[in-house]
């Protein structure tokens, strides 16, 4: 009876785990989205304000796009090779010393489940049962919080991230080349605006934050963004 009802509380675990896991790509998705808008839009704006020519503007914003994915996706890679290039060494570590001195290894664990709040006589049989099912993992698990099969893809990461600021680039890319010359700015503005807002409450929604404060955070700067470039972009047209 005890160990029916308690298998199933066990697998909830991972299950927690895995949801927090796609919480993160779903916040990544949608940061590398808010970049993909503020970044392209401000470029197309502050070229729109120089020149009113359609071939300038889409070279422009074509460079634009190409260059923020490939920045995002290379940056993303990095990051997350060198994490999981420093989450194998440890389980690598973790072991070795599981191999070479495994009455130390049960001892830290079992000092970790005391520390936790369990008396010592329990915290022993837990470091014994769980060493006794899987060393590895219960060692990383309860010392690292990592797990032996979840090591972070960096291609995945890479993709995800340029993908999703590619998403992003989209809007200010047809609000800028779809409306004539002397709407293009008004409605790129209006669209990215409106856009900001929707994944400035996906951010904070996600995250469980106050909605209004990340709708109004991530909107002014998005519009600061535009303004900035749209009048750098005005005085330089002026000047050329």
């Amino acid at each position: 009876m005890t160990d029916a009802t308690a298998e199933p509380l066990h697998r909830t675990d991972p299950h927690e785990v895995k949801v927090h896991e796609k919480l993160n790509w779903l916040r990544a998705a949608v940061l590398g989205a808010n970049d993909g808008i503020i970044s392209v839009a401000a470029l197309v704006v502050g070229v729109a304000a120089a020149t009113t020519n359609l071939g300038a503007i889409l070279v422009a914003g074509v460079a634009s796009v190409a260059a923020g994915a490939i920045s995002m996706g290379l940056g993303e890679y990095v990051s997350v090779s060198s994490q999981r290039d420093t989450e194998r060494a440890l389980i690598e570590k973790e072991r070795d010393e599981l191999a070479t001195m495994p009455d130390q290894e049960l001892a830290e664990l079992a000092g970790i489940y005391r520390g936790k709040g369990l008396t010592p006589e329990t915290a022993q049989r837990v470091a014994e049962e769980l060493t006794a099912h899987d060393a590895l993992g219960a060692h990383l698990e309860a010392e690292l919080h990592i797990s032996e099969h979840d090591v972070v893809s960096p291609w995945h990461a890479a993709w995800a991230s340029a993908l999703s600021f590619l998403a992003g680039a989209v809007l200010p890319m047809l609000a800028i080349l779809l409306p004539p010359p002397e709407w293009r700015v008004a409605t790129t503005f209006v669209a990215v605006v409106i856009a900001l807002a929707i994944t400035g409450w996906l951010s904070a929604w996600i995250g469980g934050a106050p909605r209004t404060r990340a709708i109004l955070r991530v909107v002014t700067g998005g519009a600061l963004a535009l303004a900035v470039t749209w009048v750098i972009g005005g005085l330089l047209g002026g000047v050329l």
